[in-house]
């Protein structure tokens, strides 16, 4: 005897082995079709027969339920609760054969949207309204299915469906999985054996690898888009009350940055109190005595949370009008928030004479590093004949920085570090910095990568002072109980280095205190620390009654957390461009660059002409800064991914390393 049942959704039948039991009460053991041993019981079987053989009623059965008509089997179905054998006499009539019961079975438990199921082996027709209802959604779902094959075929030819084209962004980074298109991109790809990236830049729906890079950024985080809304704004009155009372600093101020920067955001001064005495004057741009905590403006800056910089542009933290009216820019005064120390004739700074003001500072010039860089030296700056500006007082803020760096390297030993070095680095150490520029070529763009080498008497003068100011602005918070955003570095391990709203050291730089102040216009943390100490400046140890921030804030804490987070993120999209662009530069000229490459550790290696980190196992074994020399093939600006095949390793030759140390410099 044979079986018909249900399993799993599916209607199979199975040859009865042994049977046991009367009635309700009966049970088999049998074999599927499959040959799986299963015991049913007289309740699962829908249908029992001796003849024919059960496989050739199962492949009759199939056959004959592709052509049954549904439609008509609703109407054949009485309007009560049905069994097989019943509906199969109103179908097929009263001699219905064994394979067309059970094409009847395969057609019921397959159409859901004509028929309820009531129990194993019966049913119910579904009720007029539900039935019309459902064959409208099976119709539509016929339609997406053909709507989804034909914009497959368009994609898998290279063609971007035109009515897809206002959504290509949303379907490539934050997809709806349920729809048509995403769902007709997936078969695509799974046709053409391309990513959805690759394919869509094959059809043309984005540009290039690098808007890919620069869409999937934008998309999950600036959603909205990277501009700054219309209007947004210092209002002019507000601006007007908030520097009405500054006074007028009596000092000649100017700024030193490479020629890129348009958010000037600090500056120095040198002034001679007499009998070799001078006051290092350290200015600090300053928006928030404009901007207050939770205007609109706050708004904007918390958001964004830092100024995001990479290769040919940047998405600035603030609007452009803001930084216009606050930027340090020469020929004007502007508001500031200042810090001054005396220093001896020796340079060493009398840490007791440190004040700190609000105030409208004169910038006489902002001085770009491109054009005096290659003419300051130690000989120059004592060399009265000279021909650059503010040789004098360059070589007084030399001096002194050269104290401060001493001074910041005993601690470094105390913590048991290596002390850094000062100056100027050796020309064969791998460079730090780099300087990407790219332009428009014929309406192809071009890159050059120019390295910096970082250690110059300028970078020494602008680093040693700006950590000066944010060391000094730290310790004011901390004496006068004022919480910040205080940078701190203990132990040792990735998670080393943190942003806390509690003052701590940072054992890195050899400082007791120190708080991000240096850079308002570009770094959010600075700005509230900036909010503090203005607070500070103008109510002294009242402070903590007035200040934004009280201690133990909240607030401050969940922005310290949001802080750290944006910034790590800004600067791995940061390094994602610089890698495009390095490997971009790789393949530029259409063929394959021999270049020379050092070996760092566990066998991941960098360029020496642009910053260019790659896996290169050949050299795992190897001492660290081995220099070998390889051609780059196989590059993939998708993956950013090379291959990478090693032509000759040569000698290891000591080269100078760069310390890995925070400088604090504004940028």
């Amino acid at each position: 005897m044979n079986l018909l049942y249900e399993e799993g959704g599916d209607i199979k039948i199975a040859a009865v082995q042994s049977a046991s039991g009367t009635g309700d009460a009966e049970s088999w053991q049998a074999t599927s079709l499959s040959g799986k041993k299963i015991k049913l019981k007289a309740k699962e079987v829908w249908l029992r027969f001796e003849k024919p053989e059960p496989q050739a009623v199962m492949d009759e059965a199939t056959a004959l339920s592709q052509n049954i008509d549904l439609q008509l089997l609703w109407d054949c179905a009485p309007d009560e609760e049905f069994g097989l054998v019943d509906v199969s006499h109103e179908y097929f009539g009263a001699q219905a054969t064994i394979p067309q019961q059970v094409s009847l079975a395969i057609a019921l438990q397959g159409a859901p949207v004509f028929f309820r199921r009531k129990g194993r082996g019966r049913f119910q027709r579904a009720p007029l309204e539900q039935l019309q209802a459902g064959l409208a959604a099976l119709e539509r779902k016929q339609k997406e299915l053909e709507q989804q094959s034909a914009w497959q075929q368009e994609l898998v030819a290279g063609t971007f469906p035109e009515v897809l084209k206002s959504s290509s962004q949303q379907l490539l980074f934050s997809p709806d999985k349920n729809t048509t298109a995403y769902k007709a991109l997936l078969a695509a790809c799974a046709e053409t054996g391309e990513s959805p990236a690759q394919l869509m830049i094959r059809c043309g729906a984005i540009l290039s690898p690098l808007a890919y890079h620069q869409g999937m950024f934008l998309k999950a985080h600036f959603p909205n888009g990277a501009a700054h809304s219309q209007g947004i704004g210092v209002d002019q009155s507000a601006y007007a009350a908030a520097i009405a009372d500054l006074p007028l600093a009596d000092v000649k101020a100017f700024s030193i940055d490479d020629s890129g920067t348009t958010e000037i955001d600090d500056a120095l001064s040198v002034t001679d109190l007499g009998e070799g005495v001078h006051r290092i004057g350290v200015h600090i741009a300053a928006p928030g005595l404009a901007i207050t905590k939770d205007d609109s403006l706050d708004q904007v800056a918390r958001t964004r949370m830092s100024t995001v910089y990479f290769p040919g542009d940047k998405i600035t933290m603030l609007p452009d009008s803001v930084i216009e009216q606050f930027s340090l820019d020469a020929g004007a005064s502007r508001p500031a928030l200042s810090i001054y120390v005396d220093v001896d004739p020796e340079g060493v700074a009398n840490r007791d004479s440190l004040q700190m003001r609000a105030e409208m500072v004169p910038m006489a010039a902002n001085l770009r590093l491109e054009n005096i860089e290659h003419l300051v030296s130690e000989d120059s700056l004592l060399d009265e004949g000279a021909a650059y500006p503010y040789r004098k007082e360059l070589a007084i803020l030399w001096k002194a920085a050269k104290h401060l760096h001493a001074g910041r390297q005993e601690k470094r030993v105390a913590n048991g570090l290596r002390p850094e070095q000062l100056g100027l680095i050796d020309p064969n150490a791998l460079a730090r910095d780099f300087h990407f520029q790219i332009q428009d070529v014929n309406g192809v763009q071009r890159v050059e990568i120019e390295p910096r080498q970082r250690g110059s008497i300028l970078d020494t003068i602008v680093a040693e002072w700006m950590i000066f100011c944010n060391s000094a602005s730290g310790q004011l918070l901390a004496d006068h109980g004022l919480p910040g955003l205080f940078r701190t570095q203990k132990g040792w391990g990735p998670l080393r280095t943190r942003m806390q709203t509690t003052p701590g050291p940072h054992e890195g730089l050899g400082l007791d205190y120190y708080a991000w102040c240096t850079s308002p216009l570009r770094r959010y943390s600075d700005l509230v620390n900036q909010w503090q100490l203005i607070a500070l400046a103008k109510h002294g140890v009242t402070a903590k009654m007035v200040a934004p921030f009280p201690p133990r804030d909240a607030t401050l804490m969940g922005i310290a957390a949001d802080f750290e987070s944006c910034y790590q993120t800004y600067g791995e999209y940061q390094d994602r461009l610089e890698k495009y662009w390095c490997l971009r530069w790789a393949i530029q000229d259409g063929e394959s660059k021999n270049v020379h490459v050092r070996h760092l550790k566990e066998g991941m290696s960098r360029l020496e002409l642009v910053p260019l980190h790659l896996p290169i196992p050949e050299l795992a074994s190897h001492p660290r800064m081995t220099r070998a020399e390889v051609v780059l093939e196989d590059i993939d600006l998708l993956q950013l991914s090379a291959a990478v095949r090693v032509l000759e390793i040569e000698a290891k030759v000591e080269v100078p390393e760069v310390s890995a140390a925070e400088d604090g410099s504004p940028d």
